[in-house]
């Protein structure tokens, strides 16, 4: 996969920069351009591949923190380059970075620990997330990078979307808006041969039905979320968009860090009492972040930053209250391991934005918050039992889901 991929991830210029390249030389089969741009200015690019009418969208960077979907990208867009079979009846389309603006915030090209990625850690509020925006947002009011998107999908009319996404430290799962048939057993053999776990049970699918070990498909209109204060709706979503086309998305998630307690599928022995544990572990976290904040010196300025990290503890609250509400929606360890991720990085993503936001205007409060990232990260790292995943396995694990779902997603197109 060259260098690059094996060593860390690519930059948004280094991508530019590569699709650039892979348009000048395959100028009848390749067109790199310019479909919109960011709230700053940045301009947001698609590399086309192929003429056929039947398209794959494939999303990078939708979440700045999820590096890994560019390198996925690339990789993919040289392998349909190369390999005439991918482009038998399919042309594929490529959104380099849908958040540019994110990414120029969020700084681990290269992380060595847990803590190290959260020293540079940045991931917008909900409503500047271009994907998750008009859930939350009148229309009137879209980011244009959001617009950009749904433009590109309105375009192409792709018979499958895929949104490339990561964590930090876990397992790999599959989100899909429709089921895909012949999923679920080639996504879990690829995880196996790259000792990738498989997150049976994630939180960002709770209730949802599985096909297959890590494959969840998007409930049927009018279920009862998991967490009712979480205003986010996924039919409300751009992965949605393709629905109006007759497509589909498929969410590809893959670790940075593979983690233990995420893939065991037996019966926790309490998980109400555990999931009670975990609110409560939320509430006190996110109440130390708060006093920090609280005890700071005023920040200059609508830092994006801080907008982040307020919005990340506003959530904490009603997280809290619905992980003890109601009988847990899966009493498998794995679940309760999903959860325990879960509410350890809401806090802990809001102490790291926050001690960007304050370097300058309060370094005591910024020292406090960098006590509390690297005291959170140790502990994370060490109830998972942290394993780097090396950056060239994420990328093929992703490549190949990505192409197996395209084919399989075919096979059921009219």
């Amino acid at each position: 996969m060259g260098p690059l991929l094996e060593l860390r991830y690519p930059t948004v210029a280094e991508l530019v920069s590569a699709a650039r390249a892979l348009a000048a030389g395959s100028p009848g089969l390749c067109v790199l351009r310019q479909v919109g741009v960011s709230r700053a200015g940045r301009p947001l690019h698609l590399l086309s591949v192929g003429h056929a009418r039947q398209a794959v969208l494939v999303v990078a960077g939708a979440h700045a923190n999820e590096p890994a979907g560019g390198a996925t990208l690339l990789a993919l867009a040289r392998r349909t380059v190369q390999e005439r079979e991918l482009r038998d009846g399919t042309s594929w389309h490529f959104l380099l970075c849908a958040d540019p603006d994110g990414a120029s915030l969020h700084v681990t090209p290269a992380p060595r620990s847990l803590y190290d990625y959260h020293l540079g850690f940045f991931r917008p509020s909900g409503p500047e997330q271009p994907e998750w925006a008009p859930s939350v947002l009148p229309p009137g009011r879209l980011p244009p990078e959001t617009r950009a998107l749904t433009g590109v999908i309105d375009e192409v009319r792709p018979y499958l979307q895929v949104s490339l996404h990561g964590t930090d430290l876990g397992g790999s799962w599959v989100q899909l808006t429709r089921d895909v048939p012949g999923l679920a057993e080639p996504f879990a053999k690829s995880a196996a041969q790259l000792h990738i776990p498989v997150e049976t049970s994630a939180s960002d699918a709770a209730g949802w039905p599985a096909s297959g070990p890590g494959v969840h498909v998007m409930p049927a209109a009018g279920a009862v979320p998991a967490y009712p204060s979480l205003t986010d709706d996924a039919r409300h979503s751009t992965w949605h968009h393709a629905h109006r086309y007759g497509g589909l998305t498929a969410v590809i998630e893959v670790p940075m860090w593979a983690g233990d307690l995420v893939d065991d599928t037996a019966p926790h022995p309490d998980p109400d009492a555990a999931l009670r544990r975990l609110a409560d572990r939320l509430l006190r976290d996110a109440d130390e972040v708060r006093r920090v904040l609280e005890e700071a010196r005023r920040v200059e300025g609508d830092s994006p930053l801080l907008r982040a990290a307020t919005w990340g503890l506003e959530l904490v609250p009603g997280l809290a209250a619905d992980l003890v509400r109601t009988p847990p929606v899966d009493g498998t360890r794995a679940y309760v391991g999903s959860v325990d991720a879960f509410v350890r990085r809401v806090p802990l993503r809001a102490a790291a934005m926050l001690r960007r936001a304050l370097r300058e205007s309060d370094a005591g409060a910024a020292a406090r918050l960098e006590g509390l990232v690297a005291r959170w990260s140790d502990a994370f790292a060490g109830r998972f039992r942290a394993r780097w995943v090396p950056v060239e396995h994420q990328v093929e694990h992703q490549c190949r889901t990505v192409l197996v779902t395209a084919r399989q997603a075919r096979e059921q197109t009219p």
